[in-house]
């Protein structure tokens, strides 16, 4: 009874605690079927563009359909069914990690990390920027996200052995590479879609995106740099001071230093370099996504393996260790996409689209405007792929625009701005970033959330600047 009394003390004395990830994600999947029962079912017709080969959705075709209920037993084989419409991406993030915890396991990791900071000794506050510029423009540009994803890891060991935290360094490449990939330039698979479905010139209005890229870009720049800063001063005030990064926490500056880097050690960073530049060769020119990539992976984590000098078993032994200590992130990713399923089951997605729309029409442009962005940041909800996205919302936000005074591509740019930014917010769009980071939802939010709210601002700001000169060509 005294033990009772004493923890119920203590339980009072902490206050409200953040729920573990997977409670916050299990309860957005008990709203997303307590909707199925208040959302009408209701779906639109689909034909194929014959300019982009997409299948979009045909403006005024949407009907009712039956009601459809999702049960709580069917809520939670959506779970089962999540984990199975996401393996492809599990899996990825399983092989990913593997392929860098075999570096770890031969030495390889850290003792390049050792001569990384060496090289670079007292010039992290300049190399921080420099490689977020780079990420973001690599997003922004070509379109790179998910095809890095599989270096993630290595950047938070980079991270945390440069004297910073875990955040930091997955945020160098994470935050990075949403923001580019948000506030995009060329990128042709968010912009380069929607421009097209919109019936504008292939990556016109590029003066005023390329401002937008370095405003959004610099703002992200700056808030990373003052949360490390803060960190390294003080290393009690890290947001992840309490999580295990299992092997990428690494070891200390001093330890590090004395750390072998030899010929073999030397070789095996020879082989993960090409690694990164087959995946990027891959994506761009041989069209690759997760099956290619996991395949590179798996080839890359053997001959690894092997040239560290492990044997078949012992490589097989390290991979079993690496899925330890990635499976709470990869399964995160599952139970996301549990969101989904119910949503989908319910055929409620077309609904929240039928029904915001018609509320657009009867508003101001530049309320419109500020309208679409919302709308659009609900969609990201409900859609999480950029492209899949515009091929719902362009065809029909396009001539709402039209009706309200908005030119098309201010209606793309609310697209641009809705479709991206969120993806560091919404669980259906960060839990990939966090399972490979290893950083709770909880934490990640606490670290996002002031910086995506600084974003939304920035979003409102230049969307009505779009409305007040209607914005066009360039």
């Amino acid at each position: 009874m005294v033990i009772k009394e004493v923890n119920l003390v203590n339980r009072k004395k902490k206050g409200f605690a953040m729920p573990h990830t997977y409670v916050i994600l299990v309860i957005m999947l008990i709203i997303s079927m307590v909707l199925s029962w208040f959302i009408p079912s209701g779906e639109y017709e689909r034909i194929e563009d014959v300019e982009t080969g997409r299948i979009i959705v045909v403006e005024g075709s949407y009907k009712p359909m039956e009601k459809e209920y999702v049960t709580p037993f069917q809520a939670v084989g959506a779970i089962a069914e999540g984990m199975v419409e996401s393996s492809d991406i599990i899996f990825f993030i399983l092989f990913a990690y593997g392929m860098v915890y075999m570096l770890i396991k031969s030495g390889a990791f850290f003792g390049g990390i050792a001569q990384f900071l060496k090289v670079f000794n007292g010039k992290e506050a300049i190399m921080l920027p420099i490689l977020m510029f780079l990420f973001a423009l690599a997003g922004s540009t070509v379109g790179i996200s998910e095809e890095f994803y599989g270096i993630i890891p290595v950047f938070v060991g980079i991270g945390i052995a440069m004297g910073y935290d875990g955040l930091v360094g997955g945020s160098i490449i994470c935050l990075s590479m949403a923001v580019g990939f948000s506030a995009n330039t060329t990128n042709p698979f968010s912009i380069g879609i929607a421009q097209s479905l919109a019936g504008l010139p292939m990556m016109s209005g590029m003066i005023y995106r390329i401002i937008i890229f370095l405003v959004f870009t610099s703002l992200s720049i700056f808030y990373v740099m003052r949360y490390a800063k803060k960190v390294k001063e003080n290393p009690e005030l890290s947001l992840v001071k309490d999580v295990n990064f299992g092997h990428l926490k690494g070891m200390s500056r001093e330890e590090m230093d004395k750390l072998p880097f030899t010929n073999r050690h030397k070789i095996l960073l020879g082989i993960f370099v090409l690694s990164i530049v087959l995946m990027v060769l891959g994506t761009i020119i041989g069209g690759w996504y997760l099956r290619e990539l996991s395949a590179l992976f798996i080839i890359m984590m053997v001959i690894i393996g092997l040239v560290a000098g492990f044997n078949f078993s012992e490589i097989s032994n390290y991979f079993l260790e690496s899925v330890g200590e990635i499976i709470f992130g990869a399964l995160v990713v599952g139970l996301a996409r549990s969101i989904m399923v119910v949503l989908t089951e319910a055929n409620i997605i077309d609904s929240v689209v039928f029904y915001t729309s018609n509320l657009l029409l009867k508003t101001s442009k530049y309320i419109g405007a500020v309208g679409m962005l919302l709308f659009q940041n609900l969609l990201n909800f409900f859609i999480t792929s950029n492209s899949g996205q515009a091929a719902v919302a362009i065809p029909l936000m396009a001539p709402i625009g039209d009706m309200i005074g908005l030119t098309r591509q201010t209606t793309v740019l609310a697209y641009t701005f809705g479709a991206g930014f969120s993806d560091i917010f919404w669980p259906t769009g960060c839990a990939v970033m966090c399972g490979l980071m290893g950083v709770p939802m909880d934490k990640w939010y606490k670290f996002i959330t002031p910086l995506f709210l600084m974003m939304v601002a920035l979003e409102i700001v230049f969307l009505l600047l779009a409305v007040w000169f209607g914005y066009g060509p360039f």
